[in-house]
Order: structure tokens, then sequence, then C-alpha cells
């Protein structure tokens, strides 16, 4: 057996619904303006594709605790969104094949840095520094996928008790089966892999003290504090 120079970090887990077993995270992947009115509220070309881009595992935040307000940021903001959990790898997954390669799905927030990511964009620099910060990727337990994978439900997330974002999954530019085939085309997905699918329009700013809550209708419903650093 291999000697380390120190202790290998742990595998993140995430809960599974209805189990007292974890899913062990191995990447993180999100899904960048898949939604129209997104797109719109950015000032983005709705004639691009939407594209990927990744957070590193540790960025996982359970729902129920909290996320310190971050470093070298003025404009910290929420997208709330589903997750896909892959639990059969593959690639060039056809869209027809893609239920059968997914474990299950939970709510997630891809927390953002929108002043860093969009000095970077404007700059044509990789969007990590926006993107892929501690704790930028709070998320619910797991639930095991019944039968197909959505195409339509509510998706919303309130601040404080205040309706922020409020939309449709119907509304996606990609639905969940393209998602997963497109990606599958550009890395070979994996079991562990987690996939944010974009999100609806409405983002904007979280301060310490906010209670941010969402949900996605028939997954579940997501809770996180936001706390000084």
């Amino acid at each position: 057996m291999a000697d380390y120079v120190f202790a290998p970090p742990p595998v993140v887990g995430v809960p599974v619904l209805g189990s007292d077993t974890l899913f062990p995270v191995r990447r993180i992947y999100c899904v960048g303006r898949n939604y129209l009115d997104h797109v719109r509220e950015m000032g983005g070309d709705e004639r691009d594709p939407p594209f990927f881009f990744q957070k590193p595992t540790d960025a996982i935040v359970l729902s129920g605790t909290s996320v310190p307000y971050p470093p070298f940021t003025q404009d910290f903001q929420y997208e709330i969104e589903l997750v896909l959990a892959i639990g059969k790898g593959g690639a060039d997954i056809a869209a027809e094949d893609v239920s059968g390669h997914v474990h299950g799905l939970a709510v997630g927030i891809d927390l953002t840095r929108r002043d860093v990511q969009i000095i970077a964009r404007k700059a044509g620099k990789p969007w990590e520094i926006g993107k892929a910060f501690d704790h930028s990727a709070p998320i619910t337990a797991i639930a095991p996928l019944q039968g197909a994978l959505p195409v339509s439900g509510a998706i919303t997330l309130a601040v404080n008790g205040e309706t922020k974002q409020s939309g449709d999954l119907s509304e996606m530019v990609w639905n969940c089966a393209e998602i997963v085939a497109q990606l599958s085309a550009q890395y070979r997905l994996e079991p562990g892999d987690l996939i944010y699918t974009g999100t609806p329009a409405g983002v904007g700013p979280l301060m310490p003290g906010d209670r941010v809550t969402g949900s996605v209708a028939g997954v579940g419903d997501i809770v996180v504090d936001i706390i000084a650093a």
C-alpha cells in the first residue's frame, strides 16, 4: 500500500434519501446560461448553446448549514439549480439512454462571486475565480430517480422569505437528457459526478444574515444561512 506525503483528503459524500449510504462526489460540472430569461438578464446571446464549467468537489455544502461570505467580492450572488447525480459512467451517451445513467436528483445553489466573474469574462479569462471557490456548491440530499427525468416543474428561490427566482424546468434551453448527452461528448462521465443544470432569471446579491431557501418541485427543498466570514 502506497505511503503519502500527508493524509489524502476525505471523500466528499452527499446523503441519499431513504438510505444510510452516501453518494461519493467525483466531479462537479455546471451548465452556464441554460434558461433563456437568465441569458437575457446577463446580456448573453441566446443563440449560443450553453457551456460547461467545474467547481471543486470540496465546494459542497449540505443543506441546513451555513456559508461564510467569501473573500474577494462585493457582489456575492445565488443561482438555484436542479442537480443530476450520475450513477453509471459513459462517454457519448445517447439522449434516450441518459435516465439509465442518472442515480438521482437534488436541489443545488451555484453561489457566484459575480463581480469577479464579470471581470474575468470581459478579459477573456476562465470563470473559476467567480465560480469555483470554497463553499460555493450547496446541495440537498439526493433523491433516487424514479422513472423518467423531469422535463417540467417549478424551480424557485427566496431570500429572507421574499421570492427572487421563479421558473420552470420546461424553460431550459437544453433539457436534462440533452445536457448529459452533450457533456458526455466532452468528458467521460463517471459514477459520482454531479451536474448543476443552470438557473432561471432573478439572480441577485446576498449579505451576511440572509437566509436562502429554494425548491424544485418533486425533488426537494434547500436552505442555507449566509454568515460573516
